[in-house]
Parts: structure tokens; C-alpha cells; sequence
């Protein structure tokens, strides 16, 4: 997720599994050892496949949250059991207290889907998790729009915040919280807005 700022999110993830699959790159994967390896070690490992396309930020990005989790935390598993899997908690570490440790991590974009993704695909039962914002990039916002959420006026003035709380107001009272309906409104709106039964 951390590498995934303007960019074509399939081609990463596509990008991502053959670094995985790849014997000699897969332990990119491992923050201990991209903590214990150095830039300049880990550079060819992630160019490789393409997870980067950046030969120094995205490394840098890659080592140091890597950095952060081994030495703050000794692993990801241990991070998030001593935050108690409570997501205010993790916000707080990873968005406050840390911030700089967790490059383009800690953005508050990046950072709310991440922590849907951890629920959604890694199967961790976050508490607190309806707390995660819809994150309202381009997309979003015209989606609000079309549906009425937001006037264009409003999308012009208004913070992303404000808009992320607007999605809070109108799911009040369902079972959906605000992120759930980032990926669907997401695909909407990259599909033209068109739908298919």
C-alpha cells in the first residue's frame, strides 16, 4: 500500500505476486529482513517486478516503514497486538506519534484503506474499524456528486475531512460503514459510471 500513490493499482498488485513468486526477490516481503539489508541491497529486489518504480524514493519508502515496524515494534503481528488490533490506536502510532516512520503510510488516504485492506484481505478483526473514513480522492468525489452526497459547490469548498464526514452522516444507521463503499464507488466511477446486473 505504501507504493501505491498514483498508480495503477492491478498493474502493482500483478507486480507484487511475482515479487512474491520470485524466490529471489520474496523477501521483500519480510520486514525483518528488509530491516537488517540496507538501500542499496534492496534496490534490484524491488525494481525487479516493478513493486518499484522509483529507484531511490520508493526504496527509501519501502526500508524505512520496514525500519519503523522491526525496531519499534519487532514485526507487524506484534505492532498490531500491542495497539490491541484497535484501529484509533493504530491511527495514532502510525499518523501521530510516528508519522515519519510510515512515508505515504501515514497520509490519510493511503492509511484508511490500508487498514480496510487489513480487515477486508488479511482477515484481522480490527476493533473501533468503524472508524475508517471513505478516503474521497477524484473518484469519490464525483460519485458523491452524481448521488446527491455533495453539490459540486460543496465538493469545491469543502475539506476532504468534511467530505469523508458527510459519507458518516448519510450511512448513519446501516450496517455499511463509510470505507466499504470506497471500492464500489471507486470501480463506478472508473468504469464511466456505467453497471452491470
Amino acid at each position: 500500500m505504501s507504493l501505491n500513490y498514483q498508480r495503477n493499482s492491478y498493474t502493482l498488485w500483478k507486480s507484487a505476486k511475482s515479487t512474491f513468486e520470485d524466490k529471489e526477490t520474496k523477501l521483500v516481503f519480510s520486514i525483518a529482513d528488509v530491516a537488517k539489508s540496507n538501500r542499496g541491497d534492496l534496490r534490484p529486489l524491488l525494481l525487479k517486478h516493478k513493486v518499484a518504480l522509483q529507484p531511490n524514493k520508493h526504496i527509501d519508502t519501502w526500508y524505512r516503514i520496514a525500519e519503523t515496524i522491526n525496531n519499534e515494534w519487532g514485526g507487524i503481528d506484534n505492532m498490531l497486538a500491542s495497539l490491541d488490533y484497535d484501529f484509533l490506536k493504530i491511527q495514532q502510532s502510525v499518523q501521530v506519534v510516528n508519522k515519519k516512520g510510515y512515508p505515504y503510510l501515514s497520509g490519510p488516504k493511503i492509511f484508511h484503506y490500508w487498514c480496510y485492506i487489513l480487515g477486508e484481505y488479511c482477515d484481522i478483526s480490527l476493533k473501533n474499524k468503524e472508524f475508517i473514513q471513505i478516503a474521497p480522492d477524484t473518484h469519490i468525489i464525483q460519485c458523491s456528486i452524481r448521488l446527491g452526497v455533495l453539490t459540486e459547490a460543496e465538493a469545491l469548498k469543502m475539506s476532504r475531512d468534511d467530505i469523508s464526514n458527510r459519507w458518516r452522516e448519510v450511512l448513519d444507521g446501516i450496517v455499511l460503514s463509510p470505507i466499504d463503499m470506497h471500492s464500489p464507488l471507486w470501480f463506478w466511477s472508473r468504469n464511466d459510471f456505467n453497471y452491470k446486473l
